[in-house]
């Protein structure tokens, strides 16, 4: 896609968030729009840039350290996410490189991130990923350990969590697995909600998202 029709798509999702955000009653800037750019090169994220976008998401620690770093060097209003899983052998990689991490799933992971925040002095802000469908094939925390999970990470590590992500099986209505992330973020006293990608990110916004992950409706389906 050339970037002329990613920038058109751009200004066309913005202005979508922003109607939302009034139908909502919300205050103009509640929803942050993440362009996911994994997998693609720097020349079609640049001219995104130049439009103001500051928000970019990644899935693998190595691709957006190889791609990012020297121009989040030079542009300071760039935040990076982490949106693929962590691997814990990549958490001091990802401490370089990304501004937030939405993908924390289990306890050997935040004890990981913990340990790095003790040496470094300062923390990314994290989103715990939950497993809203219970699916085995993926990644993410069961909502009956949640509570229990949070509890923990608030007791003995000092992590930024912020709030709650998830993504919803394909089969099932993705508005009920909003809805009930943003019921247990309600009972755990966090803020942000991270769902929503190309498909259903209006449906994610109207459930309370605070940040959706836009790619393939921004930059076109990948090659």
């Amino acid at each position: 896609m050339n970037s002329g029709k990613s920038i058109s798509n751009l200004e066309i999702i913005k202005n979508q968030i922003a109607e939302l955000e009034m139908d909502a009653g919300q205050k103009k800037g509640s929803v942050k729009l993440i362009a996911v750019s994994k997998t693609k090169p720097m020349d079609q994220i640049k001219p995104v840039i130049g439009e103001g976008q500051c928000h970019f998401g990644e899935n693998k620690v190595q691709e957006a350290v190889l791609k990012w770093q020297e121009l989040k060097e030079k542009n300071k209003t760039i935040d990076l996410h982490l949106l693929g899983p962590l691997q814990s052998n990549k958490v001091k990689k990802a401490f370089g490189i990304f501004d937030y991490i939405h993908s924390l799933d289990r306890n050997s992971l935040a004890e990981k991130i913990s340990d790095e925040v003790q040496k470094r002095g300062f923390c990314p802000k994290i989103f715990i990923q939950v497993n809203t469908g219970l699916e085995q094939q993926k990644a993410g925390i069961e909502p009956e350990s949640l509570h229990e999970f949070i509890k923990t990470i608030r007791k003995f590590m000092d992590l930024n969590i912020v709030g709650l992500m998830c993504i919803p099986p394909i089969k099932d209505l993705p508005e009920t697995h909003f809805k009930f992330l943003k019921k247990l973020a309600d009972e755990n006293g966090l803020s942000e909600l991270s769902m929503g990608m190309s498909s259903d990110y209006k449906a994610a916004i109207k459930s309370g998202a605070t940040y959706i992950r836009v790619g393939t409706a921004i930059f076109g389906s990948r090659q």
